[in-house]
């Protein structure tokens, strides 16, 4: 539109795109491959690497709820690929990943595999799994909210009383003057190095020990097993990302005496480079790929809903003893859009944190996230069903969903219900 009224008075400058143009679409469109290693690459750094015995205690039935979800989530959507969707409506079969893609991964993994998509012949599959990533985020929200108004009224919260109601400032998203407080924290003098640089440098260290695995594991195929199968040539670099940032903290851990590297200033960059990966992948969407699939769409969009609600709502009260609403939440977040939502919604649910849910949530994605929502799973899932089909992975995926449900159900659900929360000076 501004193209046409600007040649009307001369002005030539919007007529390729608009305000924005091609050019600028071009840098949009390679910048969520980009900024994805940096999201996952600060998931772990600046967080001290817990003490086994406490992590095992709360890792165990939460990592099997977030399996459960994860899994789930590909068995649903390649069985009604399989099924319903390919004889339908003849969509490629690797769309049956797309629930996982985009809901557990999110819009940077579904930006993130974008190349991976175009290489193996299916390139509408990253508009369709940014759009079920939208649709995630703004379900995961709705629902979740919902969710938590529901438990507050029917008592399931451990802690949120029906009286309790967000303040004003709360609502607009902002911390009025008393509430502020410092972003980060400044670990080293500005004189020697700039703190926001040191952290960056760090970031950028991790990146490098994930680009060096991963082509050691592609020189790896190419020398052993390249001609009957290629997987980590399509691997993206953001898993790998990722295992990087966990052995940079390890060794963190081990010698930073002065804790020079901050977790809230990770946070900080984690949480902009997030937010300029959602602009960027949604900026370069196509609605046509959508429109075009939109039956088969709407199908996996809503049996994908379906499930992580009946996962949280029947299965987590039977997973995990105590606290189930304030842990569950988390992970049903997660497993809608990003790790951002299920924060969000834990905060909901347990906005002074007492509860063990965030630390609980916390250990799970150090062994989560390296396979699921953006890792070594996500990542192969589409390479694999190209290469052989999506029957193997469908029944690799239900082995798996199984032994998380049998663990859930009859081995954590059956744990004593332990009281696991760190006792506050107030309590």
């Amino acid at each position: 539109m501004l193209g046409a009224v600007g040649s009307l008075v001369g002005i030539t400058i919007f007529e390729d795109g608009g305000i924005f143009g091609a050019d600028i679409l071009e840098v949009w469109g390679v910048l969520p491959e980009l900024l994805i290693s940096v999201v996952f690459d600060t998931l772990s750094l600046g967080e001290r690497i817990p003490s086994p015995r406490r992590a095992a205690r709360l890792v165990g039935p939460q990592l099997s709820l977030g399996v459960t979800l994860g899994a789930g989530q590909y068995v649903v959507g390649l069985l009604l690929t399989m099924l319903l969707l390919a004889p339908m409506f003849g969509i490629n079969p690797p769309a049956g990943a797309l629930i996982e893609i985009g809901f557990e991964g999110g819009h940077g993994t579904a930006a993130g595999l974008a190349g991976v998509m175009a290489d193996l012949g299916f390139p509408e599959g990253t508009d369709l799994a940014l759009g079920m990533a939208t649709v995630g985020i703004v379900s995961g929200i709705v629902i979740g909210v919902a969710m938590i108004n529901w438990a507050v009224r029917t008592g399931k919260t451990e802690f949120l009383e029906t009286s309790a109601k967000a303040s004003l400032s709360e609502q607009r998203g902002i911390y009025v003057k008393e509430e502020q407080f410092p972003a980060a924290t400044m670990t080293v003098r500005p004189s020697s190095v700039e703190p926001l640089a040191i952290h960056f440098a760090v970031v950028a260290v991790a990146i490098l020990i994930g680009q060096a695995m991963l082509s050691a594991l592609q020189a790896l195929e190419a020398a052993l097993w390249t001609d009957t199968v290629q997987l980590f040539e399509y691997v993206p670099l953001f898993p790998l990302a990722m295992l990087g940032g966990v052995i940079v903290q390890l060794v963190i851990d081990k010698f930073d005496r002065n804790e020079i590297i901050d977790r809230l200033m990770m946070i900080r960059i984690q949480g902009f480079t997030l937010d300029m990966l959602i602009i960027s992948a949604l900026a370069s969407l196509s609605l046509e790929a959508i429109a075009e699939n939109l039956g088969a769409f709407a199908i996996l969009a809503g049996a994908g809903i379906a499930w992580n609600v009946m996962v949280m709502l029947v299965l987590a009260r039977r997973f995990i003893p105590k606290y189930w609403f304030e842990r569950g939440i988390g992970d049903f977040g997660q497993s809608m859009g990003v790790t951002a939502t299920g924060l969000i919604l834990m905060r909901i649910a347990d906005p002074e944190a007492k509860s063990p849910a965030f630390e609980a949530f916390g250990y799970k994605q150090l062994l989560f996230e390296p396979f699921f929502g953006g890792g070594l799973v996500t990542a192969a899932a589409i390479p694999l069903i190209a290469q052989f089909g999506a029957l193997p992975f469908l029944l690799a995926m239900s082995v798996l969903l199984l032994i998380a449900l049998g663990s859930g159900l009859f081995y954590f659900g059956r744990w004593p219900a332990r009281d696991d929360r760190i006792p506050l000076s107030h309590d």
